[in-house]
């Protein structure tokens, strides 16, 4: 299960971020989004993990944990199909009177 973090402070390394995960099971993936021209931390990043049971626990554990003094926010990230869907949705939703 994918999940995604934001509101990480720019400091935070992915090493610190994955030995955090890590504590509510085995971490397929962990990558930070880095700004191209300053090579720096956007502040979100993208954790995989290997079984759903783990993964909905780090979200339950770890949203709006205070990281680097920051409040994180954990969630299961959309994929590209579920994003689609929910601004179709949302387009929808808009239209109505």
């Amino acid at each position: 299960m994918k999940l995604l973090i934001r509101n990480l402070n720019r400091l935070t390394t992915a090493a610190e971020l994955e030995k955090l995960f890590q504590e509510f099971g085995t971490v397929q993936k962990c990558s930070l989004v880095m700004d191209q021209q300053s090579g720096t931390s956007k502040g979100f990043g993208f954790i995989e993990m290997s079984k759903p049971g783990e993964a909905k626990a780090a979200v339950k554990n770890l949203n709006n944990k205070t990281v680097n003094g920051l409040k994180i926010r954990v969630k299961k990230a959309e994929t590209q199909k579920e994003k689609h869907r929910n601004s179709s949705d949302e387009s929808a939703n808009r239209d109505r009177p």
